[in-house]
């Protein structure tokens, strides 16, 4: 699993997938929980809660993989072509 993040072209990868899912459970969260005005159950509406916070925990999770992944990608360019 470790090889699995040592290659940065595949966390940039990762890493926008995690960002769609964190921006859908948010937009998701935030039209169920505070805009829909249907009926839900008590069960349905704590979820839609917690998206609202997990969805944007995703987002900074996978921006800071982002970061890092296209961090590594540029430090390899560089050690290239210093060399």
């Amino acid at each position: 699993m470790f090889a699995y993040f040592n290659n940065p072209h595949k966390v940039l990868h990762l890493s926008s997938e995690v960002l769609i899912a964190g921006l859908a459970m948010l937009l998701v969260g935030i039209y169920g929980a505070y805009l829909y005005s249907g009926h839900l159950s008590i069960v349905v509406q704590v979820a839609l809660h917690a998206m609202t916070i997990v969805g944007p925990t995703l987002i900074k999770i996978g921006y800071v993989m982002r970061l890092l992944s296209q961090h590594r990608l540029g430090k390899g360019l560089t050690s290239q072509v210093a060399a």
